[in-house]
């Protein structure tokens, strides 16, 4: 997928409440996450918003900050990564056709200085071609996808994956 440029990026304000934003809460941002229409802040992890559409030729970036994440970020924070095999699920991840399949969920850890955190996601991204998301230390997930349709199916994907790890108790128990 080729990259667009100018880049504009449609991204939600800072600080509001997803579950119920309106069109006019949405901002469009330039390549650099400076707003080029709407009103308000951009989300404080723009920078890492950018840095997966460059790395993925995204076209569509979501984050979530669901329990199951923040768990098993902390949880396997020393491995490095939580590892997801054997659940007929992965197959709704882009370019998974079994069940078979072993999902490794890069974890990093948090920041609050964005370009520096953004630089390690671009990077991580780049020696990982194959992973479908990673996570920042106990804060939450971030995927993509070539469509926000694609996207959103690999957040349940991979929000249900994760659920089922640690109900399964391995979440609780690194190896």
């Amino acid at each position: 997928m080729a990259q667009i440029e100018p880049l504009r990026l449609v991204i939600t304000g800072s600080g509001l409440d997803k579950e119920f934003l309106t069109p006019k809460q949405f901002l469009e941002i330039d390549g650099d996450g400076n707003v080029i229409r709407g009103k308000g802040q951009p989300s404080a992890e723009t920078a890492i918003h950018i840095a997966v559409v460059h790395a993925r030729t995204a076209r569509s970036v979501l984050h979530t900050h669901s329990v199951w994440s923040t768990l098993l970020s902390e949880n396997y924070a020393r491995a490095g990564s939580v590892v997801i095999s054997g659940y007929e699920m992965l197959k709704g991840l882009e370019g998974v056709h079994t069940h078979e399949h072993t999902e490794r969920l890069p974890i990093l850890e948090n920041s609050q200085d964005m370009k520096e955190l953004a630089r390690r996601v671009a990077e991580l991204l780049r020696d990982r071609p194959e992973i479908h998301g990673f996570l920042l230390r106990g804060h939450g997930l971030y995927t993509w996808g070539a469509s926000p349709r694609e996207a959103k199916r690999h957040v349940e994907i991979l929000e249900f994956l994760m659920e089922a790890v640690v109900r399964s108790g391995a979440g609780m128990n690194p190896t």
